[in-house]
């Protein structure tokens, strides 16, 4: 805090009034922290999302944040990232928005052995592209596209930006998907979608838990976490619903703004009732206190709940109704999407996000390679199926 108030100070940096600076991990208690092990590197462009198939295949996802990736979709294989399922798919099409990917920000294997892929169609963040925000279903049997539902404009709005995605293939006739609106300009929601019909609707959309805490600014690397452009002063690095989670019987949905160290639920059966009303739905959420501050969350068979803390290069899990911090390394760079394997493993990404040029006055500080990590949970994913 000393630095913090010299820097303010000399005139380097002025924070919000009242802004939320970073705590400490909590919860370490004397239980030893768990390895951490390498399990991919990536040369090229950054990746945000990883997903671990029921039966091992590991994919990967890279958005269109300034890097132009070569694909936006691949699978890992053999130690590299090729295509997935084809180059053909990956080529960003402006005259087929709703048939190409334009930007994918996440991925998601589910119980029926299908890879569903999340397309933002927001290159650099931007206003998604007409037609082209989509949340795309891929046979792992055949590698081939199978389902394909469109969202509209009032369900993807001129701020949103389609972030994570949870699935439950019990309810309704074909399932139902929760995805997060982690907009960084506008009002955050979770997008509850019938995979059946394809509608989809915005639940607590602008409500204050799906919203950026108000003075929120996290300590990663030392350093305030602020938009820093080259030419400009610093603002709040502001983020809405980002990473979900269900719990093992898909009564409960955890969510949490990236801009946050809260963990809150809301149960999905009032998700998904259009009867009950945002007043109503708004009331129902518990806040389950401070977790740390995190992009990914995810959760195991034996409903525990983890997610990343960007702010001291950690992985924590809810248990017991306590956060432990269970590993802790030098190498957990901002980590991102969390994946859980049948494998007894949890994957997340470490991507050096805070490292953009965007918070460096245009410098990016990111050095390749990027990594993907492993540590050992002993517990399976959560697989909602029929």
């Amino acid at each position: 805090m000393i630095r913090a108030a010299m820097l303010a100070g000399m005139g380097m940096l002025t924070l919000p009034a009242g802004a939320q600076q970073a705590t400490p991990p909590q919860g370490r208690d004397l239980q030893p922290l768990l390895p951490v092990e390498r399990v991919a590197t990536f040369k090229g462009a950054m990746p945000t999302g990883v997903t671990v198939a029921p039966n091992g295949r590991i994919f990967v996802n890279y958005p269109h944040w300034g890097e132009n990736p070569a694909f936006t979709v691949g699978e890992l294989k053999n130690g590299r990232t090729v295509a997935y399922p084809d180059t053909a798919i990956n080529k960003a099409d402006p005259q087929r928005p709703g048939e190409t990917f334009i930007s994918v920000q996440s991925v998601v294997a589910d119980a029926a052995n299908r890879l569903w892929v999340l397309d933002t169609a927001a290159p650099n963040l931007g206003t998604p592209i007409a037609g082209g925000a989509k949340l795309v279903a891929i046979d792992l049997a055949t590698d081939k596209v199978v389902k394909t539902i469109r969202f509209g404009p009032e369900v993807v709005l001129p701020t949103t930006y389609l972030n994570d995605v949870r699935f439950d293939l019990r309810q309704g006739g074909a399932g139902v998907a929760y995805i997060t609106d982690s907009s960084l300009k506008g009002p955050g929601a979770i997008i509850v979608v019938d995979l059946a019909s394809g509608r989809a609707t915005r639940r607590l959309s602008g409500a204050t838990v799906t919203s950026a805490e108000p003075d929120f600014v996290p300590t990663v690397e030392g350093e305030w976490l602020m938009n820093r452009p080259a030419d400009g002063a610093p603002t709040p690095f502001a983020v809405a619903s980002d990473g979900i989670a269900l719990s093992p019987d898909g009564a409960t949905l955890y969510f949490s703004p990236l801009s946050s160290r809260h963990l809150y639920l809301v149960p999905t059966a009032m998700l998904r009732n259009t009867t009950v009303d945002e007043a109503a739905l708004a009331a129902a959420v518990i806040d389950l206190g401070l977790k740390g501050a995190s992009d990914g969350l995810d959760s195991d068979a034996l409903g525990r709940v983890y997610g990343g803390d960007y702010e001291h290069n950690s992985i924590r899990r809810l248990a017991g109704g306590q956060w432990r911090t269970i590993a802790q390394d030098k190498r957990i760079i901002w980590p991102d999407t969390l994946s859980v394997g049948t494998d007894g493993y949890l994957y997340f990404t470490a991507n050096q996000l805070n490292r953009q040029a965007g918070f460096h006055h245009g410098v990016d500080r990111r050095k390749k390679p990027y990594e993907l990590l492993r540590i050992r949970i002993g517990a399976g994913p959560v697989l909602l199926g029929r």
